[in-house]
């Protein structure tokens, strides 16, 4: 069982910067891949980003690549989200996700577990 704990969100000016946090339990967090999702209002789950288990290999969405980098920190048991140039449609609750396998999946349905997500509110 992990359990996920997300921080970091809230409320940004188009163009600045935000950095999420997740924080996972277990002793065996290198062997999860990890990926960040959000959901907007009315919208449906949509990913954002995927790390491998070591942190080698990496995914994003087209809408946020280049803008976004995704991280991860095994010996502290946590994963980020770097967020510059924030845009206003990039507001939406984003919710950590951890997959048992080392590889990286851009789908929802492979995540076994989630955090409750953390709001970011990107004002224009």
């Amino acid at each position: 069982q992990v359990q996920l704990v997300e921080s970091g969100g809230g409320l940004v000016q188009t163009g600045g910067s935000l950095r999420l946090s997740c924080a996972a339990s277990g002793r065996t967090f290198s062997m999860y891949a990890m990926g960040w999702f959000r959901q907007a209002p009315g919208k449906e789950r949509e990913f954002v980003a995927a790390i491998s288990g070591s942190g080698g290999s990496t995914s994003y969405v087209d809408s946020v690549r280049g803008r976004f980098t995704i991280s991860r920190d095994n010996a502290k048991n946590a994963v980020f989200l770097q967020m510059n140039s924030v845009k206003p449609e990039d507001t939406a609750v984003y919710y950590c996700a951890a997959k048992r396998s080392l590889r990286i999946s851009r789908l929802a349905r492979e995540y076994d577990y989630w955090g409750q997500g953390t709001q970011v509110t990107v004002s224009s």
